[in-house]
């Protein structure tokens, strides 16, 4: 496990005590047509235990996302149309309750180990956020968006994480709710970097990859997702550096 703990942090930075009365978490899994996952991922969450509720964001699927979240107790959010990961996520925590907000990608399908994982720090009140970190040679693309990713939370932060774009993450809500929507794929670089400015602290905790995670693979509709990554994170990144 690695921590950083944040260093002049330019927001209130108030640190989560470990709590004497049992937290509500809510899951928010954000789905763009994942028929075939997400119904899997929904049912490993709730077999981890400890969770209040999971909220499918569907963002503009062409598919049965919707439909298959239903079908197995998921909460559903439809987006008339494609918003981006980080609209979705926001659309979904606006509509949950639990105090400590679970983060999981859709796809993921094997989660249950995980968040245990995950929420322990946050609930025994050792961190504000934490971050699944995989190990090297997973994620399947060129390296361009997370290089630019890690280059651009350790420039505005201090910080080099492992796992920059990770998109499992336990956070208090507070959290999320100060650092407000974030655009696209720049979700995690903008909960990252606005957290560790406000003082917050974020761990990142090593994990194993679920093996029936499919990575994005050098094809074309591939080559144009990690363009559209790469550009978010560029402006939420320079949207930053404005801000700072």
């Amino acid at each position: 496990m690695k921590a950083f703990t944040a260093f002049g942090g330019t927001g209130s930075g108030l640190r989560w005590a470990q709590p004497s009365s049992p937290v509500t978490v809510s899951a928010v899994v954000p789905a763009y047509n994942e028929e075939g996952k997400v119904g899997a991922t929904v049912r490993s969450l709730y077999q981890a235990g400890g969770i209040t509720e999971v909220v499918v964001v569907d963002d503009g699927s062409t598919d049965r996302t919707a439909e298959e979240a239903e079908q197995v107790g998921a909460r559903v959010v439809r987006l008339t149309r494609n918003l981006g990961k980080g609209r979705a996520v926001w659309e979904g925590v606006k509509r949950v309750t639990g105090e400590v907000i679970l983060l999981v990608d859709a796809d993921l399908v094997e989660v249950s180990a995980l968040v245990s994982k995950l929420l322990e720090p946050v609930m025994e009140g050792k961190a504000e956020m934490t971050v699944a970190s995989f190990p090297a040679g997973t994620g399947g693309g060129l390296g361009l968006a997370v290089t630019l990713a890690r280059w651009g939370i350790w420039a505005l932060t201090g910080w080099s994480p492992k796992a920059p774009l990770s998109g499992q993450r336990a956070v208090v809500r507070w959290l999320v709710e100060e650092g407000g929507p974030v655009h696209g794929f720049g979700l995690e670089v903008g909960l990252t970097v606005k957290a560790l400015r406000r003082g917050y602290r974020v761990l990142e905790i090593e994990a194993e990859m679920p093996v029936d995670h499919a990575v994005t693979g050098r094809t074309w509709s591939g080559f144009v997702h990690r363009a559209r990554q790469f550009l978010d994170i560029a402006a939420v990144l320079a949207r930053l550096a404005v801000a700072r």
